[in-house]
C-alpha cells in the first residue's frame, strides 16, 4: 500500500508500528508527532519516521491512516482535535488504547462526519518505554484486537489490517463492550489483585521485618505487574469501572467460597479447588502472547564466587542475546545458588540456554 501514515505518539507502541508499516509498505510515508520534542528528534534520527509534523492538525490533513498511539485520556482529546480538521474523506483513524468503550463514545464526533474510526488494542508491550525501545518484532504472534465503531464498513477493518500486516499479529474483531470485558478479566482485574497483595504484604511488614526478605522470590514474581505505571492504571480503572466493579463482586463471592471450605476443613473440597485451578492453568497456551506481557525465565545453577554473574551475562552479550531481568534466588557459601534470567521471547530463552550449556557445565532449567 502507498499513502501517508500519521502517527501521534512516538513511544514504544507508536514507534514499533511505524517500523512495521515502513517495512511492509516501503512506498508509504511515515509522519510523526509527539508532545515530547526529544522523542520526535530521536525518531527522525533513527529513521523511524520520514518527517515530523508541526502540529496534529498539520499532520492529519493529508493522512490516509492516522494512528493515535497515546494513553486513552490523551487519545480522547486528540480525537476532539481531529474532528475539527478537514480530513481526507477516506482516511482511517485508529488508536492503541487498552479500553475501548470509553474511546468509542469519544470517537462518535468522527463517525458523525463519515470518518471511519476503528478502535485498536495491540496486546504487546515491554519493560522498556520510549522511541528507542521500538522494534519490528514487538507484535509478532500477539493478539491485536480491533473494535470498529457501529456503522463503519467491514472493508475499512480489512484495509486497516492490510496497513498493519507487517506486525504479524493475530487480529481479532470484537465489540468495544466485549473488548473491555475480556481485557478486564485477563489484564485489568489481575493488576488490581497484584496491587492488593502488595498492599497486604506492606501492612504485614510493619509488624514483621522478615516479610520483605521472604517476598523477594516467588512473591515478587507473581506481583510483578503491580510495578506498572500508577497513572495508566488509574485511568484504566476509571474507564473500565462497570466491568471491574462486577468482577470485584464475583471475586468476593469466590473468596467467600474459599472461606467456607476452610471453615469446614473439608480436605477433598480444598484439594479439588487447587486441582481444578491447576488443570485449567496448565491448559492455557504456553507460547501465545496474551494480555499481560510475558517474561520467560531461565534458571541457572551457579557456584557462589565473585564474577559469576558477569561471566554468564558476558557469554550472552557475545551472542547478542538480550535479557530483561536478572536476580539470584539463593546463594550460600560452598553450594550452588540459582540465577534467574528473564527474557522477552521464548526464542531468546532457548538460545540463552544453549549458549550457557556451550560455555559452562552449569545446570539450567525452564519452568512454565
Amino acid at each position: 500500500m502507498k499513502g501517508r501514515v500519521f502517527i501521534i505518539g512516538l513511544g514504544l507502541i507508536g514507534g514499533s508500528l511505524a517500523l512495521c508499516i515502513k517495512e511492509e509498505h516501503p512506498e508509504s510515508s511515515i509522519i510523526g508527532f509527539d508532545a515530547d520534542e526529544h522523542q520526535v528528534n530521536l525518531a527522525k534520527m533513527m529513521q523511524i519516521i520520514d518527517e515530523a509534523a508541526a502540529s496534529i492538525e498539520a499532520g492529519a490533513q493529508e493522512a490516509d491512516l492516522i494512528i493515535i498511539a497515546t494513553p486513552v485520556e490523551a487519545a480522547a482529546k486528540i480525537i476532539e482535535v481531529l474532528a475539527k480538521v478537514p480530513l481526507k474523506k477516506d482516511v482511517l483513524v485508529t488508536d492503541t488504547g487498552s479500553t475501548k468503550g470509553y474511546i468509542a463514545e469519544k470517537a462518535s464526533c468522527l463517525t458523525e462526519k463519515g470518518i471511519a474510526f476503528i478502535g485498536g488494542h495491540p496486546m504487546a508491550g515491554s519493560h522498556k518505554s520510549g522511541i528507542t525501545a521500538a522494534k519490528k518484532l514487538l507484535f509478532e504472534n500477539a493478539f491485536y484486537l480491533l473494535t470498529p465503531i457501529q456503522g463503519v464498513q467491514n472493508d475499512a477493518a480489512e484495509k486497516l489490517k492490510e496497513w498493519l500486516s507487517g506486525t504479524n499479529a493475530k487480529f481479532l474483531i470484537v465489540s468495544g463492550k466485549e473488548h473491555d470485558y475480556l481485557t478486564g478479566v485477563v489484564s485489568h482485574f489481575p493488576h488490581i489483585i497484584a496491587a492488593s497483595l502488595v498492599h497486604q504484604a506492606a501492612r504485614a511488614d510493619e509488624g514483621n521485618v522478615l516479610i520483605t526478605r521472604l517476598a523477594a522470590g516467588g512473591f515478587r514474581d507473581i506481583t510483578r505487574i503491580a510495578s506498572s505505571s500508577p497513572k495508566m492504571w488509574r485511568d484504566i480503572l476509571l474507564q473500565n469501572r462497570p466491568v471491574l466493579l462486577s468482577l470485584l463482586n464475583e471475586w468476593q463471592t469466590e473468596m467467600d467460597r474459599v472461606k467456607e471450605m476452610l471453615h469446614a476443613g473439608d480436605e477433598s473440597l480444598i484439594y479439588g479447588y487447587f486441582d481444578t485451578a491447576k488443570n485449567f492453568r496448565d491448559g492455557l497456551p504456553a507460547r501465545d502472547k496474551g494480555a499481560i506481557p510475558s517474561f520467560y525465565d531461565l534458571f541457572v545453577d551457579v557456584p557462589d564466587y565473585p564474577g559469576v554473574i558477569s561471566e554468564i551475562t558476558g557469554y550472552l552479550a557475545e551472542e547478542r542475546i538480550s535479557i530483561t531481568n536478572i536476580r539470584i534466588l539463593e546463594t550460600r557459601e560452598d553450594i550452588y545458588g540459582v540465577l534467574v534470567i528473564s527474557f522477552q521471547t521464548p526464542e531468546d530463552r532457548v538460545n540463552a540456554q544453549k549458549c550457557i550449556q556451550k560455555h559452562t557445565n552449569y545446570g539450567t532449567s525452564i519452568a512454565d
